[in-house]
């Protein structure tokens, strides 16, 4: 169901997110692996720390591919090896905020080294199309990386020439300072000498009319190279943001974000985006979630129903002296209810994920300033024992957050135990849900009848009616069933159900359940 003041069509479109007055930040970042406890939040809070619209990831070591929602709200499409037993290699992803997420329109996992995503912005009939992508290294053989760049190349084949397109990832091509015979497509602010993965991605890009975006913006150094070797000594500038030559003025900078710190050799690279378009604006309304919790405690029931009362009989006064409508009536007894949670209960407000202690999260801040001392270092022995110093960092870290994952699951275990002690089935589930496994992996994208990925909400939702066309307009059956006609029929009172009937249905409600679009719990109307 849709809120009452939508329409299907408007709560289902998607809100564009490019401004002409608004920097939006998009970013891709190889973080080394998001196989690990705690990896992923880590990843979330750097992005929220640097405002990240849509930020990329490359090898992720996720398999298969679908998306998941993290309990700070991002969330994440990934893309790996489709078998089940593959090795945990490889892998990208995005990393979508809340104001991506509502720009969202389709998506599609090509492999363990290619994602796409389309997004809707200001500008009408245009989409902002982002292909995130892992390319083979340079050491590998020919075959392989012409296979990836062929797949990459049909993938850009089927966007359209109108639509914004950007391509990012580590596409492990240093592509020099040099930019002779590349004149339309790179700038003379690379680093270092092209090699054979450069002049791939180079002729790419030419083909498909997009520019480097590192090689264009003037920074120094320590802001191009993106990528760090283990001895610290090497850096070269492999991590690259490209975007269509059509909409290259959209594109305003693009830099290497040292601070950002998830345990990688990489360094983040933001590009920072901005389109001078007609601004369009698309109201859409939130389902307000009210701390119902609280009733369990006496005297805030007290209150809640003391209230309720007060302003039913203020309104009750209104409604006999005739003037409203049946429309104005509902909206102010809706009005009474919704002010009254708002009141007394107050709105609920998001809590943090809860099984990581405040000891870990100031190990994460000391090992990110530790990365900042070796950024800063001078002297190669000054980064040497910098680097020690990360490196110890980073191992605490890593053992803080197993003990956190431990005594969280030791508390909910007992938590458990106490629910089912004391009958209450809703708190075990719940319970029973979160130890269930690390990641939910349940929305994975819906399959034709050829086994082909439908990412889109349209295609999706043809593939379901066709499911049950199919399932529920069978012919009928040769045999039909010989069934005993009953020997009497049930009495059903089908008259307007009265008021005591009502109440009877309201009290047994359960409880725990959602509201609906009026947005009034089952919950809050049996304390009347």
């Amino acid at each position: 169901m849709t809120p009452c003041s939508e329409s299907r069509k408007e709560a289902t479109s998607p809100i564009p997110f490019l401004s002409s007055k608004k920097i939006s930040k998009i970013g891709t970042w190889n973080v080394r692996t998001m196989f690990e406890a705690n990896k992923a939040a880590q990843i979330a809070r750097e992005r929220r720390a640097y405002n990240i619209t849509v930020l990329g990831l490359c090898e992720t070591r996720w398999t298969q591919s679908g998306q998941v929602r993290l309990n700070t709200g991002e969330m994440i499409l990934y893309s790996g090896h489709e078998e089940e037993d593959a090795h945990y290699t490889e892998g990208v992803a995005f990393m979508l905020s809340h104001e991506a997420q509502n720009a969202l329109i389709s998506w599609e996992a090509a492999g363990p080294r290619i994602i796409y995503a389309s997004f809707k912005t200001k500008k009408e009939n245009i989409k902002l199309n982002i292909i995130q992508c892992y390319a083979p290294t340079n050491d590998k053989d020919e075959e392989t990386k012409e296979d990836f760049y062929n797949k990459l190349q049909t993938l850009c084949d089927k966007l359209k020439e109108k639509d914004m397109t950007i391509l990012m990832g580590d596409l492990n091509a240093k592509i020099g300072s040099d930019n002779s015979g590349y004149e339309e497509v790179m700038g003379r602010q690379g680093l270092g000498k092209m090699n054979e993965n450069g002049e791939m991605l180079a002729d790419f890009c030419a083909f498909n009319n997009m520019i480097i975006g590192g090689s264009v913006f003037p920074h120094r150094r320590i802001h191009k190279a993106t990528w760090v070797s283990p001895d610290h000594r090497t850096e070269n500038q492999i991590d690259h943001i490209c975007i269509g030559r059509k909409f290259r003025r959209s594109m305003q900078d693009v830099r290497v974000q040292r601070g950002a710190d998830a345990a990688s050799d990489h360094h983040l690279v933001l590009a920072r985006m901005k389109m001078k378009l007609k601004k369009r604006e698309v109201k859409r309304s939130t389902r307000t979630q009210y701390n119902v919790d609280f009733l369990k405690d006496r005297l805030t029931t007290e209150t809640f129903r003391l209230t309720v009362r007060n302003k039913y009989e203020a309104l009750q006064d209104l409604l006999d002296e005739g003037n409203m409508d049946i429309d104005t009536q509902w909206q102010q007894i809706k009005e009474m209810w919704t002010s009254t949670c708002s009141e007394v209960l107050g709105k609920k407000k998001y809590q943090q994920k809860d099984w990581i202690s405040a000891d870990t999260l100031n190990k994460v801040q000391v090992r990110k300033e530790k990365k900042g001392a070796i950024n800063n270092s001078r002297t190669r022995a000054a980064k040497a024992t910098a680097q020690e110093e990360y490196t110890e960092a980073n191992r605490a870290v890593k053992n803080s957050v197993k003990t956190d994952k431990a005594n969280f699951i030791e508390d909910l275990a007992k938590e458990a135990e106490d629910a089912s002690a004391q009958g209450n089935m809703k708190q075990l589930y719940e319970i029973t849900r979160k130890l269930a496994g690390k990641y939910k992996r349940t929305d994975r994208p819906i399959k034709d009848k050829n086994g082909n990925v439908l990412t889109s909400d349209e295609d999706q939702l043809k593939r379901w009616r066709e499911h049950f066309e199919e399932l529920l307009n069978r012919p009928p059956p040769h045999n039909s069933p010989d069934i005993t006609p009953a020997e009497e029929l049930l009495q059903i009172n089908c008259e307007r159900p009265c008021k005591a009937e009502i109440v009877k249905a309201i009290h047994h409600m359960k409880r725990g359940k959602a509201s609906g679009p009026l947005k009034i719990l089952p919950r809050q109307s049996r304390l009347t």
